[in-house]
């Protein structure tokens, strides 16, 4: 029973109701498949591409031919020429990892490789020795990107076709020129990545690349650092196919007509009052998108915090930017908009996203964060089944890694975090939301593996705010992924 102090200082029975307990729930959501070519699907990539062929295959954006070119010194490229010929006649496997089945145009993703050395724009000895001349880092830096820009404007001139450029980077240039930090003429600290200048130069060129390095194409495992060699190829050969416009694969189970958006923020170069935010858009039930650079806003982290929101119209701007190009794209407005982003919605944030969802009759605005604070354990061995949700009140967590039913085995060497819901305005419910997410946790094809831990809208929305923080404000960024991987 419960009591209270009367004016008497007695008790006497209360009707006050006890202090409710939390309403405690847990369930499980099965692995969404995923669709390759001619219809076949299956919950694995791997096992899907190797059954059926990539999704695009017998399509008109399949290429039956792949022309790589190259840039770097002559033993890289001849190195990385060789692994890539290695791996397309197969790789084993072992018990944990998944063989590669070679890539011609009966297997794998059913294209032949034009290999050819003679397509390549070679860094010389001399050019090498240039830049260890170079004393001040900003300077050798700066020479490497003008130098690289250079290379791929010949290796574009070639009489010869080319899909495909694999910049194969020396060890002498990665060691000297991957990055650099300095401050710029106002006293701005300034951090430079040569991988991310490197691809807002092949933007620049319409060329989709690839990096890669000496310790990619080992057949050693030096340290924890080098996967399995059959990872590796499949991670390349499926980038590489995603990057000459091929789809590996398909969603299933996400609304049709609906427009996923993930939205992150990067802070210019040299700017330290300013930021945008970058966006990165799956159109719809065929995993297509597209890239956005937001308006630049004023962010004082002293006053507001470290983590950022959009003011209200720079909110709309962008959302009405999302919705008129998906139009443009697909001749009629989404039917659902769905916008991830990993910090909650401010008043102002949100009430703009909404003025720029006018026209849209379904929305929802989610916030998604990895949190370690709260976990779930698991009788036995293993930890908690990828797709475990569980509820506490109104707030859920779920699972996007943990143990994999489909595989009998739990790939990973840590112990997995929930994600939460953190934040979620509009009408679906969370199991549809969960569902959505775990699709979208599998649309990464810069890889082959099974899962990621976020959505590929939150993903590629930060990949993407890396490679526009080196991009200057007078170049138009390209709205296709394929060159941002």
């Amino acid at each position: 029973m419960n009591w209270m102090k009367t004016s008497k200082n007695k008790r006497t029975k209360s009707s006050r109701a006890a202090i409710a307990r939390p309403k405690l729930r847990a369930e499980w959501f099965d692995e969404p498949e995923l669709r390759f070519a001619d219809g076949g699907s299956h919950v694995d990539p791997k096992v899907g591409i190797n059954l059926f062929g990539p999704r695009s295959f017998n399509t008109k954006r399949h290429r039956s031919e792949i022309h790589f070119g190259f840039i770097g010194s002559g033993e890289s490229i001849e190195g990385t020429a060789r692994f890539y010929e290695q791996c397309s006649e197969g790789v084993d496997g072992d018990d944990d990892h998944e063989p590669f089945p070679g890539c011609d145009n009966e297997r794998g993703f059913r294209t032949d490789l034009r290999i050819d050395t003679d397509a390549a724009e070679v860094i010389t000895a001399s050019e090498l020795d240039v830049f260890k001349a170079i004393r001040a880092r900003k300077q050798r830096f700066e020479a490497a990107v003008e130098l690289l820009d250079e290379k791929l404007r010949l290796l574009k001139l070639k009489e010869r076709p080319i899909d495909y450029v694999v910049f194969a980077i020396p060890p002498e240039l990665y060691d000297l020129c991957r990055a650099v930090d300095y401050k710029d003429s106002e006293g701005e600290a300034i951090h430079r990545d040569l991988r991310r200048a490197f691809k807002v130069l092949a933007m620049k060129h319409e060329k989709p690349t690839q990096i890669v390095r000496e310790r990619t194409i080992t057949d050693e495992i030096v340290n924890r650092q080098v996967d399995h060699k059959s990872v590796r190829a499949w991670n390349l050969f499926t980038g590489m196919y995603f990057k000459v416009d091929g789809i590996p694969w398909s969603p299933s189970g996400l609304d049709h007509e609906a427009c996923y958006v993930g939205i992150s923020f990067f802070r210019p170069r040299g700017e330290k009052s300013f930021l945008r935010a970058s966006v990165a858009q799956a159109f719809d039930d065929q995993g297509e998108g597209f890239v956005l650079r937001g308006r630049e806003f004023e962010w004082n982290e002293e006053e507001y915090g470290r983590s950022p929101h959009l003011p209200d119209d720079v909110a709309e701007d962008l959302i009405k930017r999302v919705v008129t190009r998906y139009k443009d794209e697909r001749k009629t407005l989404p039917r659902r908009l769905v916008i991830h982003k990993s910090s909650a919605f401010w008043p102002k944030e949100r009430d703009g996203f909404r003025a720029g969802l006018a026209e849209i009759s379904e929305w929802d605005m989610v916030a998604l964060r990895s949190v370690s604070q709260v976990r779930l354990v698991r009788a036995g061995q293993y930890p908690p089944l990828r797709g475990t949700a569980f509820h506490s009140g109104d707030v859920t967590h779920f699972y996007t890694t943990g143990y994999l039913k489909a595989l009998e085995r739990y790939p990973h060497g840590h112990v997995p975090s929930p994600i939460e819901i953190s934040d979620h305005h509009g009408s679906s419910s969370k199991a549809k939301l969960i569902r959505e997410v775990l699709v979208l946790t599998k649309m990464n094809w810069n890889s082959a593996n099974f899962c990621g831990a976020m959505p590929i809208t939150l993903r590629f929305s930060r990949l993407v705010g890396q490679i526009l923080r080196e991009m200057p404000d007078d170049l138009e960024p390209n709205p296709k992924y394929k060159y941002y991987v």
